[in-house]
């Protein structure tokens, strides 16, 4: 799945360039323009009041820019920046190092913050609420709390799956802003924005060509805009043209709304061996050698997205987008397999 070209996750090979792609003030920022409009306000009241800004959740498919706005936070409010994850703070004494070195006013990025341990979330909550941490001192009987006290600081939570934090810490982010797939047109001026520092020469036919098949992901954008330069270096004239673009995509199995071959196995998984479903989660993820996280995370929103599969109570099903992007008779029309059902 790491090696699919469009994965919305990032290797790290990739955050290097990655980073010299990025914008790093919010009036570079395309798209997302309502959490841009709320995001603005935000900094800007935080700034006039001199206060470090409230803390901040990002929730939404990977591959949308929610590291990029952490950064763009940062970066507006004049502060520094520590990054962290939810799987990389392993005990309550880790998080207790990584809060007490915090210098005033500085983001605290968490991604994949579902991923916290409890004993770590329960000890976040009075760290974002009230800017102090309990510790403990010695063991055994002789063992007493003490409360340290901590600079003001923001934290700034990212994840995929927003359902899956508990109340109590989502009830501590002051802003809870939800990441949207990118219309065409954001697209299209992010492959001309990354082009040009680049320097990679493109026609605005060609431009289009990768906007529409980069699933609404600026990740995928850039790293589709990538290998087609490659296609075009070496087996054309250097020069991004829709017929050059068309041609490297194809030869990478990319079609024309942005599916690969592991996108087309699953639907045809559902749609042959299950006969358009439902099927469960575990079986599918079963059939397709997937495991259900990286289904849900990666495969599933996209596919939701377009119409092509339902979630149902009992399982996901195909529909009707997706046997006609298939080249496939849906079951019960003439010429169609014929409907069962299971018991």
């Amino acid at each position: 799945m790491g090696d699919r070209l469009v994965s919305p996750n990032v290797s790290e090979e990739e955050q290097i360039i990655e980073g010299s792609l990025r914008p790093h003030r919010l009036s570079e920022y395309i798209g997302q323009e309502k959490i841009k409009d709320n995001l603005s306000i935000l900094l800007e009241a935080a700034r006039r009041r001199n206060e470090p800004v409230d803390h901040v959740l990002l929730y939404g498919p990977p591959g949308l820019g929610k590291t990029t706005l952490c950064n763009i936070i940062a970066t507006e409010m004049g502060v520094n920046l520590r990054t962290t994850s939810g799987p990389a703070i392993e005990h309550a004494g880790d998080l207790a190092s990584i809060l007490t070195s915090l210098q005033p006013g500085e983001v605290l990025f968490i991604d994949e913050i579902h991923r916290l341990a409890r004993p770590v979330e329960e000890r976040l909550y009075s760290a974002m609420e009230d800017f102090a941490i309990d510790v403990m001192i010695g063991k055994g009987p002789s063992a007493r709390s003490l409360r340290l006290s901590l600079p003001p600081f923001t934290v700034v939570g990212a994840t995929t799956r927003v359902g899956s934090l508990t109340a109590p810490l989502r009830d501590r982010f002051g802003a809870i802003y939800r990441m949207e797939y990118y219309n065409i047109d954001a697209l299209r001026q992010i492959v001309a924005r990354s082009a040009h520092i680049l320097k990679v020469p493109s026609q605005e036919d060609g431009i289009e060509e990768i906007a529409g098949r980069a699933r609404g992901t600026p990740r995928i954008v850039n790293r589709l805009l990538k290998r087609v330069r490659d296609y075009a270096q070496v087996r054309a004239d250097g020069v991004i043209t829709r017929e050059v673009a068309q041609a490297a995509l194809q030869a990478m199995e990319v079609d024309e709304i942005g599916l690969d071959q592991t996108d087309r196995h699953m639907l045809l998984t559902i749609i042959q061996k299950f006969n358009g479903g439902p099927v469960g989660l575990d079986t599918l993820a079963a059939s397709t050698s997937e495991d259900t996280e990286t289904i849900e995370d990666v495969y599933e929103p996209y596919l939701l997205q377009l119409g092509f599969i339902a979630r149902t109570p009992r399982g996901r099903i195909a529909m009707r987008s997706a046997y006609e992007h298939l080249g496939i008779i849906p079951p019960g029309e003439e010429g169609g397999p014929t409907l069962w059902t299971t018991t």
